[in-house]
């Protein structure tokens, strides 16, 4: 019988339009009632989260920024696991020397010094589960994120990377140029204490090396007496690995990468098919719970 359920959601439980479909939510609401506790991984914040399940009905523990802070269903903070503060200035410089666009996300706020490139960054990502979708579409709806005060301008990050009372979860590096991508990779490679994943074809996600969606998981279900056998977990993209490698009962969705696929143990449809709630139909039958 499965315990647990952690959906990824860019490329995984969102569609291209960036909202959960009815079926989706029919599914993770159905799991909830059967007793099944209901978990959201995602690489975005907490606000962003939520941005995204607002009108769903949807209420529950988020683990968000790829595993650096998990929230209960009411958004209290859990747990959090930052970026040393030595290690967050060595890595902000190490990018502003490389000269490639990113994003810091704190405890307290995500920031950008860049509000055209935090858009595109966003469309990035849709696009690289969705590359049939409308450009100018998925870019209004990105735009939602500065509007609506999901992420922050600021003129300069150090300020930030310096101020205390902020702790660093994550820099999240964007670029259309592969080789400047690359170069900033190679800048990263072989730090102590720091993972760098990804969430689309032109980004790094670099966070302390605990903070990752399968440790974050795992630690969480062990609190609440579950564990990670029991547990179904689907996603679509590299910074998903970690969850997908440790669940008992995992899921590559059909517009996964590959390597993504060969990892998981099971493959359900598309994000634009709610492959999540075909998911977790096919656990529960697995498993015999009805």
């Amino acid at each position: 019988m499965i315990t647990s359920i952690a959906t990824d959601m860019d490329g995984t439980l969102l569609n291209g339009k960036m909202e959960v479909s009815e079926e989706n939510r029919a599914a993770l609401k159905k799991a909830q009632e059967l007793g099944i506790e209901v978990i959201v991984a995602t690489g975005r914040s907490f606000k962003e989260a939520r941005f995204a399940l607002e009108g769903t009905g949807i209420e529950c523990p988020i683990i968000a920024v790829n595993g650096a802070e998990i929230r209960d269903a009411k958004g209290e903070i859990i747990q959090f696991t930052a970026i040393e503060d030595d290690l967050a200035y060595d890595l902000y410089r190490r990018l502003k020397d490389v000269g490639v666009y990113f994003e810091v996300y704190t405890n307290q706020a995500t920031y950008t010094d860049n509000a055209e490139k935090a858009v595109e960054l966003l469309v990035d990502i849709v696009l690289s589960a969705h590359p049939e979708t409308n450009v100018e579409e998925i870019r209004e709806q990105a735009k939602l994120r500065i509007e609506h005060g999901l992420v922050k301008l600021v003129n300069d990050y150090e300020e930030i990377i310096r101020d205390t009372s902020q702790h660093i979860y994550k820099f999240f590096v964007f670029s259309t140029d592969h080789k400047l991508l690359q170069r900033a990779a190679n800048r990263l490679d072989g730090i102590n204490g720091v993972a760098v994943s990804s969430s689309g074809n032109e980004n790094l996600e670099i966070t302390n090396d605990q903070a990752q969606k399968g440790i974050t998981l795992e630690k969480y279900l062990a609190d609440k007496g579950l564990s990670m056998k029991d547990a179904l977990a689907v996603g679509d993209n590299y910074n998903d690995l970690s969850m997908l490698e440790k669940a008992g009962y995992s899921y590559a969705m059909g517009n996964a990468d590959a390597n993504i696929k060969k990892v998981a143990r099971f493959e359900t449809s598309r994000n634009e098919e709610s492959g999540v709630a075909k998911a977790i139909e096919d656990a529960l039958e697995r498993t015999a719970v009805k």
